[in-house]
Order: C-alpha cells, then sequence, then structure tokens
C-alpha cells in the first residue's frame, strides 16, 4: 500500500478526509512532529525543536513515505537521501521555484507538483479590493474620518479602464475575468507567442512585446512567477509607458518589479498608487519608504492565504492521489527548467 506522509499541519478532520477519500493509501499524520502553525492554513511554522526520540521517529517517517504533502520542514536538502522511497512530493504552495532551489531539488529524483490554482479566487479579490481602494479614493475617506471632516469629493469608477496582466497562469486568467467583469478591458502578457486570449481578455501579447502591452494602460497586475527571465521585468521604462495616475498591483514575487523605480514613479506622483503583497525583502524592513506613502496598500504577503485553503488543497491532493495510484499525468507538475 502505498504510504502517505502528512508533512506540515493540517485540521485533524481534514487529514481524515484524505484517508476517507483516498482509502486505498495509507496516510500517516502525526501533528505533534510538525512545526505549530503561526496562523490558520500556516505551512511553515514556529521553529521546532524536537526531542531525540521525536527526530528519529520523524525520520523513519521519511525513510517510508511513498508520497508527501509538502517537503521535509527539518532537512529538505537532504530529501533525496533521507526519502529513499520517496516518488511524489505536493507542495503546499503555487510559487515554489525558489523553494526548489534553495533546498537543491532541481534534480529531484521524485515528482513535485505544485498548488497552482487554490489561491486564485482570494488572489482575485485582493486584487479588486485594493484598487477599488485606491480609485475610490479610501485613503482619503479614512484620513477624513479621523480628523472627522465632512468633505464632499469626487471618486474615481473602474469600469472603463484598462489592465495590462502579465502572467496567464491559474492566478492570472481568473483575476482578468474578475476585473472584465467589472467592466475593465483587459490585455494579457505571456510567455509565448500564439496564446488566445482567455475569457475576458481582449488580447494576449508575448513577453518580448511587454512595453506594447504596457503603453496606455491605467493598471498593471503582476501575477508571473520570479524566474531569470522575469527578474526586474518591469523597471523605469516600463512604468513610465503607464497612462499617468496608474495603479500597479504585484501579487506575484517582489523582484519581477523594480523596487527603486516603483518608489521614484510613486513619489513623484507619475503612479496613483500601488497594491502590493510581495517584496524584494520578506518581511519588509521596518525603514522601507513604502510603509510611508498613503497611496501604497502593503500587504504581508498574505493575500492568498484564505479560511478554507487547506481545504481547498486537500481537495487538490486527494484528485492528485487518484492520479498517482491510477498511474494518470499528476496536475500542476513542477517544470525546473522554468523555475515554476
Amino acid at each position: 500500500m502505498t504510504r502517505v506522509l502528512i508533512a506540515s499541519y493540517l485540521e485533524p478532520e481534514l487529514a481524515e478526509q484524505i484517508r476517507t477519500d483516498v482509502p486505498q493509501a495509507e496516510v500517516v499524520y502525526e501533528p505533534g512532529l510538525l512545526p505549530r502553525p503561526r496562523y490558520r492554513n500556516d505551512h511553515d511554522g514556529y521553529p521546532l525543536a524536537l526531542p531525540e526520540a521525536d527526530r528519529q521517529r520523524w525520520a523513519e517517517l521519511l525513510m517510508s513515505a511513498d508520497v508527501m504533502l509538502d517537503f521535509d520542514w527539518d532537512q529538505p536538502k537532504l530529501m533525496p537521501v533521507r526519502c529513499p522511497e520517496l516518488r511524489w512530493v505536493q507542495a503546499t504552495s503555487a510559487g515554489i521555484g525558489a523553494v526548489v532551489q534553495a533546498a537543491g531539488l532541481d534534480d529531484a529524483p521524485f515528482a513535485i507538483t505544485t498548488a497552482a490554482g487554490i489561491h486564485a479566487t482570494p488572489l482575485a479579490e485582493f486584487v479588486v479590493a485594493g484598487v477599488l481602494y485606491l480609485v475610490k479614493n479610501f485613503p482619503r475617506l479614512e484620513a477624513a474620518k479621523r480628523a472627522r471632516v465632512w468633505e464632499r469629493f469626487s471618486g474615481g469608477e473602474l469600469s472603463g479602464r484598462s489592465a495590462t496582466i502579465i502572467g496567464l497562469g491559474a492566478v492570472g486568467r481568473p483575476v482578468g475575468l474578475t476585473l472584465h467583469q467589472l467592466g475593465v478591458t483587459v490585455t494579457g502578457v505571456s510567455r509565448r507567442a500564439g496564446v488566445a486570449a482567455p475569457p475576458g481578455f481582449v488580447a494576449v501579447t508575448p513577453v518580448d512585446h511587454l512595453d506594447e502591452a504596457l503603453s496606455g494602460a491605467d493598471l498593471l497586475v503582476v501575477c508571473c512567477p520570479l524566474t531569470p527571465q522575469t527578474r526586474g521585468l518591469v523597471g523605469h521604462r516600463q512604468l513610465s509607458l503607464l497612462r499617468p495616475d496608474a495603479i500597479v498591483t504585484n501579487i506575484g514575487r517582489g523582484p519581477v518589479i523594480d523596487e527603486t523605480a516603483l518608489l521614484a514613479a510613486l513619489e513623484s506622483g507619475r503612479l496613483g498608487g500601488a497594491v502590493l503583497d510581495v517584496f524584494d525583502t520578506e518581511p519588509l524592513p521596518a525603514d522601507s519608504r513604502f510603509w510611508t506613502l498613503p497611496n501604497v496598500l502593503v500587504s504581508p504577503h498574505s493575500a492568498s492565504t484564505a479560511s478554507n485553503e487547506n481545504a481547498r488543497l486537500v481537495q487538490l491532493f486527494t484528485d492528485n492521489l487518484r492520479r498517482f495510484l491510477d498511474g494518470r499525468p499528476l496536475l500542476n507538475p513542477f517544470h525546473a527548467d522554468r523555475g515554476y
């Protein structure tokens, strides 16, 4: 029987759901050996120092695992040695390129799949909420409330604006469709040429024509993963092509946008604002100028974490586990050569 080791915290009822949904697999879950979550649906947890007997028990579980839900929290670099029976790891995050590279698992002798897609809805909602926060000038409303000032003004309107979305994966497509449903004209940017426009998009531009897609856009939404090709993809020139008072949103990875260029555009008034869930350095340093700008919404890389994330993750995992047991292709395979 295939042995499945759950390697990061799940609610006990969700672990039991895996056993119930896929009874042909042996599911091993010992939460006392795992880092305790810092918040709901946290898959990193507080640092954990296990007694020697518990460390030995964890090592024994790794030795016998055929499948793992998440990587070894203790020594991921040693997984090829510590997990000799391992054939597949289901990651708990979509953007795992940096994690895989840091652990030296690019050429791992086991398959890796990502959690792409399970965060699409909360991320799309975050983009819309953040953009509307700035378009409707909520910072002004908050300041007026604190000062107890009643002063009428004219707010902006999202409908009728244009958006360019970089990255048309499991997140970028629903973000674009959601904006389209609110009256926004949406253009996508893909690493591949000849990609058909997904629902809600008027066109898709290959990334080597990025400048054309950015020219005159009211909104820029970065949804792509961080790879050698996307690092610093959006810099001074690209930001200057956006419409004056444009809003930049980043839910991909911080280094895709040149932060120096972004800060300069924001502080000069060239851009209308930014909605940022990711940054070059995380946690965002206390002396970062992003904290002080009233037209910047700072989110602590939490936009994708919703209350039902673990339930969605388990649904994806059980689907993939059935595929694995049946010998069918797995969903969301990680491609080391692409970095995602």
